[in-house]
This record gives C-alpha cells, sequence and structure tokens, in this order.
C-alpha cells in the first residue's frame, strides 16, 4: 500500500450500511487496488481491472457499484448490475459475497446458477456468460435496465469459453451502461474487446503487463493448497522447523486470520506469539512494517504469508524482512502471484511437500509434471477443473488425469525414466491439455 492510499474505507464514501457490511466481514482496510479502483468506479467509468483473486478485486467492483447504483424503489423486475464470469461455482460464489454486502445498502443479489429463488428479479445477478445469454435469448431475463456490467475474469472465460458471447450479450444490455472488465493476465483477445467495447477505459493498476524494471530479489516459494488454508500454513511451518529454523513469522490479511492462524498452530504444538516475542516460535502477525522491526537481527527467519499478498508493496515489506519465504495459496490465486512476484523481481518457484523415495519412472512422472505447472499457463485451468475439486480430492483429479493419459496414449516406445532428450508422455498430455 503506497502512503498516500486510505486508511480506511471510511475515507472513501461508501455509505454507512456498506461500511457496517464490511465491518461484519471484517474488512477495514483496503487493499491497494481496492483504494486506487473505487474512486474511479464510483465516477461511473468504464475501468479494466488488470488484477485477480487475491488482490482484492471482486470487492474493487463491487462496493463502488454497489454505492453508485441506486436500488430499486419496488421490487424489480430486471436487473441493475449483471456480472457475468467463466464457471457456475464462481457466479453462485459471487452472488453470495454479493448478498452479503449488498443487503444493507438496498439491493437483492442472486445468481441464475445454482439454488436461488427468482434470480432474474434481484437487482445484482451473476451467472456464466453462457446462461445468460442463453436467458437473454429466450426472453427470460429482460436486462433493458442494467446500468453496470462486469466481466470476471475474462482471461480464464476466454480460454475455456471464448469471448464471442460477450458480443452477443451486449446486443442486450444497454449501450450507455458502464462496463468493468477483471482480468489477469492481460492476453491479446481481452485487450482487443475493451479497445472495442469499452470507451475510454480506464486501466488499474496502469503498470500490470508492462516489463519489470525491478532489481533481482531472490527466490519466493509458493504453495498450492485447499480451504483451509491454515492446514498448509501449518504444513509450511513444519517444514521450516525441520530445516533448522529458529523462528518463523506467520503473515495473515487481518487479525481475525491472524487469530485463527495462531489458535490452530499452537493447538497443534508450535506455540505462536506476537512478532520478537524469544519465548515463542512462531511469531504470527498483521502489519509488515511493526514486524520487520520487531523481528530485526532475527538469525534463522523464515516468512511464510497465510493470505497471498494482494500488492506488490505487502509482497515486498512482508518477504523482504528474510531471504524470499513461502506464499500459502488457493489455486485460483496463482495468476495474482505470478504478476505480484514479477513486479517486485522475485523468481516464483513451486514448494511442493517432500516427496517420498519413488522409482525412478514415478520420480520422472513427477518432475515433468513440476515442470509444466511451472512454464504453462495453468491457471485458467485450475478454475475450470475448481467444480470437481468440490466433489472430489484434488489429488484424484490428477490421478483420473494420468489414468486417462496412460489410457489414452499410443504404447510409448521408450521408459519414462530414458534419458535426456526422449520424448515425454507426460509433457505431450500437458500440451494437448493445455493448450
Amino acid at each position: 500500500m503506497t502512503a498516500s492510499s486510505p486508511d480506511s474505507f471510511e475515507e472513501l464514501e461508501l455509505g454507512d450500511a456498506l461500511l457496517d457490511s464490511l465491518t461484519s466481514e471484517g474488512l477495514e482496510v483496503p487493499t491497494a487496488l481496492q483504494a486506487t479502483a473505487i474512486p474511479v468506479i464510483r465516477r461511473g467509468n468504464n475501468v479494466l481491472l488488470a488484477a485477480g483473486p487475491g488482490s482484492g478485486v471482486a470487492a474493487a467492483w463491487a462496493l463502488p457499484l454497489l454505492a453508485r447504483v441506486a436500488p430499486p424503489e419496488t421490487p424489480s423486475a430486471s436487473p441493475r448490475i449483471l456480472v457475468v464470469t467463466h464457471g457456475a461455482e464462481r457466479a453462485d460464489q459471487l452472488a453470495e459475497s454479493l448478498g452479503r454486502l449488498a443487503a444493507g445498502a438496498g439491493h437483492g443479489a442472486a445468481s441464475l446458477e445454482g439454488a436461488w429463488a427468482l434470480p432474474e428479479r434481484q437487482s445484482v445477478l451473476t451467472g456464466m456468460l453462457s446462461s445468460v445469454v442463453a436467458a437473454a435469448r429466450a426472453g427470460t431475463l429482460d436486462l433493458s435496465a442494467v446500468e453496470a456490467l462486469v466481466v470476471d475474469e475474462a482471461a480464464v472465460l476466454e480460454k475455456t469459453q471464448g469471448l464471442a458471447g460477450l458480443e452477443t450479450l451486449l446486443e442486450y444490455v444497454p449501450k450507455d451502461a458502464q462496463r468493468v472488465v477483471t482480468a489477469l493476465p492481460l492476453t491479446d483477445g481481452v485487450r482487443s474487446f475493451v479497445d472495442r467495447h469499452l470507451r475510454r477505459a480506464v486501466q488499474i493498476p496502469s503498470d500490470a503487463g508492462a516489463p519489470s524494471d525491478a532489481p533481482r530479489r531472490g527466490t519466493l516459494h509458493f504453495r498450492i493448497v485447499s480451504e483451509p488454508r491454515e492446514d498448509g500454513a501449518r504444513e509450511v511451518v513444519r517444514e521450516a522447523f525441520a530445516a533448522d529454523a529458529r523462528h518463523v513469522l506467520v503473515f495473515c490479511r487481518n487479525d481475525d486470520r491472524a487469530a485463527d492462524v495462531a489458535d490452530d498452530l499452537t493447538l497443534h504444538g508450535f506455540t505462536a506469539g506476537t512478532p520478537g516475542d524469544p519465548s515463542v516460535p512462531v511469531w504470527v502477525a498483521v502489519d509488515a512494517l511493526e514486524a520487520r522491526e520487531a523481528a530485526r537481527g532475527t538469525e534463522g527467519l523464515i516468512v511464510v504469508s497465510c493470505d497471498v499478498p494482494p500488492d506488490v508493496d505487502t509482497l515486498d515489506r512482508r518477504h523482504g524482512i528474510a531471504d524470499g519465504g513461502t506464499v500459502v495459496l488457493l489455486h485460483r490465486e496463482l495468476a495474482h502471484l505470478r504478476e505480484m512476484a514479477r513486479r517486485a523481481g522475485y523468481a516464483l518457484e513451486p514448494s511442493p511437500p517432500p516427496a517420498p523415495s519413488l522409482p525412478d519412472s514415478i520420480r520422472t512422472l513427477h518432475e515433468e509434471l513440476s515442470a509444466a505447472i511451472a512454464t504453462q499457463d495453468v491457471a485458467a485451468y485450475l478454475v475450470a477443473l475448481e467444480p470437481l475439486f468440490a466433489r472430489h480430492d484434488p489429488a484424484e483429479v490428477a490421478a483420473a488425469a494420468v489414468a486417462l493419459l496412460r489410457r489414452k496414449q499410443p504404447a510409448p516406445t521408450h521408459r519414462l525414466d530414458s534419458g535426456a532428450g526422449a520424448p515425454s508422455e507426460a509433457l505431450a498430455w500437458s500440451t494437448r491439455f493445455l493448450g
């Protein structure tokens, strides 16, 4: 967060109802993206938010739109704020989040996906792009009163479904409706859509995707986990002490999360306290500047972020205290972390849990899949597979993918553990699947 950023949401003039909703969710200080985007969107500008989950991007557009667009005086016959996204689960999650924020502001939120009563009559509506277009074509969804259209995670939408449906959707949305597009990375297709359909769009942040001249800062590791992420953070802490760390400093996004993480670590035997306390092995913190001062000069310190840093400044303040460290994140936050690390000057490397001793063929398969994770743009496919992760353990999904690979591949003419230069079954599969 820059020095000129607001210290609280109150300074952004969102209104008492939204402020109360934010307080109930434990949100008090805006991220750098939110501090910049909220005033711009509140003024009615078309905006390209070059950001992804982990940056606070959803609140960055939701809060100003809920504050700017007046709720209908009588029960609505059509939505005023329309949000289209790439998947049913994402649409359902957004509707729940929007509903919690909008409840006190007079808006009702619902999704075309999942179990919602009369979603087409709510003032805030989310849905898969294909569902919204189909309902508009069938005449069951009236979009003539839409005042703001949000395209959520456009880069994922482009990769999984293509952007052609957006062209069709615009035929049903008023031409003067405000338009907000979120995307990370900024692909050529997304830029082309924005150039053609978002008149005088403001890009926030303006330097996203630009070449970085940041000096090289070292290596930052990341660990992709499932919720609850406290479990993943605890495992990283255990590994740090196994590697002879003297203290582990764990950063959290707010006080509520910090209290939960400290309780969880202490419950499992890793006694946690405040930074600088020599009597406890784990230090838990929210404010990186205070923690930096308290931890100054500590030998054998490892830094762990239990929540992905929302901006470059936060990442640098946390992980500049010691040599790199590890970020614990959800798979949908990976694109955001990659962009923040690039702009901060950190090389980014995955940090999987320690692997047991394996046969050569299996170890080679693991290495090749790890290489594909590190080099391929897999974020869109992680999001596309998220509904499966809700029904099956991600490990089962990965195992099923490998099983399909082995069943569908022609009989190989080489062993998986053959020498350098031999073709790879794993990489051949990843090329077909990842495009």
